[in-house]
């Protein structure tokens, strides 16, 4: 390399270290990388490395001493970054551009009395001594050849996957008919982007899940909000859905959660589920059945999924992040026999499959019994959770509360009819200030349509224990009658 070149990558490589002494990946007091280090890294000799050193040495950058690595300087703490020019603007498609429309997601609070997100699981209930034993094992099993495989997933885990749905769910089916994929989000992406176009109304659940919506609506689906109620989603509004459609497409999917409504816990009632069927058949629409806390039940019989009744028309979405771990990211569709290719290939155009360990690892827990063990030992605990928790706001609340949605899942929904939702900012404010964590309803609702007039918590417990839950409902007791609010 000549002299020439040498003085132009020792500039470069001091350029590079300013930057990152500016942009604080270089704190005052770090060490840098050793000059042979350096030297492998950016493929040059020491010696123009040692340059660069010398160069920032001699400018107050660095100091240094015989034998040691160079090391940032203090006092630089206020030197002026370089200023780079604007970004060139950048065209987003319309896909993109809807997704920065989106609404921000709500941030979980720092709370240190009782943080009520729905979601999250306690830490201690995962099967830790089982996975990791389950992980082993299937990682000494040696493979020939190290590929990519089928993008429906570990045909292992799908075998495992469709007895464990016959026996819990009453759902028959093929291994072929199960995708697996990175939690039920992807599932509901997935299903987003095979079966509508832009410009395509699709019914929705209003209140419902919030990131359901955006999967749909982020590829130009054009939401129309079925309205629901105790016995979930009101069948009757389809036939004034239809007429409000009247100058789009007919509707082409249906989004539901009928075994518990999120948020409200309504469960669908038989007659409005053949109903619902009926009105696919009719239309030639696919209904989205997400079930995804259809292994908590609480005193009452399991309901029988709508693809245990119509596997033509139903595409259903599980998910094992509200038995296992929602940081697994594991999740599985079971689709019509119609779809299987397309579903298919989309999955493997995505991200070729999702990760194999973990899926051989969880056909591991499903073949050897220890899956439906653990999902009855956090049933009982979470059945537990949900209990104190409604005793506690019996107890400490009373009246001034009312309680639904509390059959099934891992949340309840708390009204509170004396509290005008215009208030509700400011006691979500004031409850993260005394250590609440606590996530209205109102979010949930379709944009521009009617919204409760009192204030709505949706109230996860699967992270809490029993004396987190009686505090954190005291706190926000004494916070009400702080306030004046019954």
């Amino acid at each position: 390399m000549g002299q020439l070149t040498q003085d132009g990558v020792a500039r470069r490589i001091i350029a590079a270290i300013k930057d990152q002494i500016h942009s604080g990946a270089h704190p005052p007091g770090s060490r840098l990388p050793a000059t042979r280090a350096l030297a492998a890294e950016w493929g040059v000799s020491r010696t123009t490395v040692t340059a660069a050193y010398s160069q920032l040495i001699a400018e107050g950058y660095l100091t240094s001493r015989p034998g040691a690595r160079a090391v940032v300087a203090h006092g630089l703490d206020g030197a002026p970054a370089p200023v780079d020019p604007p970004p060139a603007a950048r065209r987003l498609s319309e896909f993109g551009q809807r997704l920065l429309a989106l609404p921000p997601p709500v941030p979980a609070a720092s709370a240190r009395l009782a943080d009520f997100r729905y979601g999250d699981l306690s830490g201690a209930d995962f099967p830790v001594l089982a996975w990791r034993r389950a992980v082993n094992r299937v990682s000494l099993r040696r493979v020939a050849r190290l590929r990519y495989d089928d993008p429906r997933g570990s045909a292992a885990l799908r075998v495992a996957l469709q007895g464990y749905l016959w026996r819990a769910r009453g759902i028959r089916c093929s291994s072929d008919q199960i995708v697996i994929v990175n939690g039920s989000q992807q599932g509901l992406d997935l299903c987003a982007r095979l079966l509508l176009d832009p410009g395509d109304p699709f019914l929705f659940e209003n209140p419902g899940y919030a990131l359901a919506r955006h999967a749909f609506t982020a590829v130009g689906g054009v939401e129309i909000p079925i309205p629901v109620d105790e016995d979930g989603l009101r069948v009757d509004a389809l036939s004034s859905a239809a007429a409000a459609t009247a100058a789009l497409a007919p509707a082409t999917l249906a989004y539901v959660t009928p075994s518990h409504q999120f948020p409200l816990g309504g469960v669908l009632s038989a007659g409005r589920r053949r109903a619902l069927l009926d009105w696919a058949a009719r239309s030639g629409a696919v209904i989205v059945e997400d079930d995804y806390d259809g292994e908590y039940r609480h005193g009452v019989a399991p309901i029988p999924p709508l693809r245990a009744l119509a596997p033509d028309c139903v595409v259903y979405v599980g998910t094992l992040s509200k038995t296992l771990s929602p940081t697994l990211r594991l999740g599985y569709l079971v689709v019509p026999p119609s779809l299987e290719r397309a579903f298919a290939e989309a999955k493997r155009l995505t991200d070729r499959h999702a990760p194999l360990l973990e899926q051989e690892a969880l056909a591991d827990l499903l073949t050897s019994g220890a899956y439906e063990r653990h999902v009855r030992a956090i049933r009982r605990k979470n059945a537990e959770r949900r209990a104190a928790l409604l005793a506690a706001v019996a107890e400490t609340l009373g009246d001034a509360a009312v309680v639904a949605g509390t059959d099934a899942g891992l949340h309840i929904l708390l009204w509170l009819p004396g509290v005008p939702v215009a208030r509700e900012a400011a006691i979500l404010a004031e409850a993260r200030a005394v250590g609440i964590g606590l996530y209205p309803v109102s979010p949930l609702y379709a944009p521009g349509g009617d919204r409760p007039a009192c204030v709505g918590l949706v109230m996860g417990y699967a992270a809490l224990e029993d004396d987190a839950l009686r505090r954190g409902i005291a706190a926000l007791a004494d916070l009400l009658t702080t306030r004046g609010d019954p």
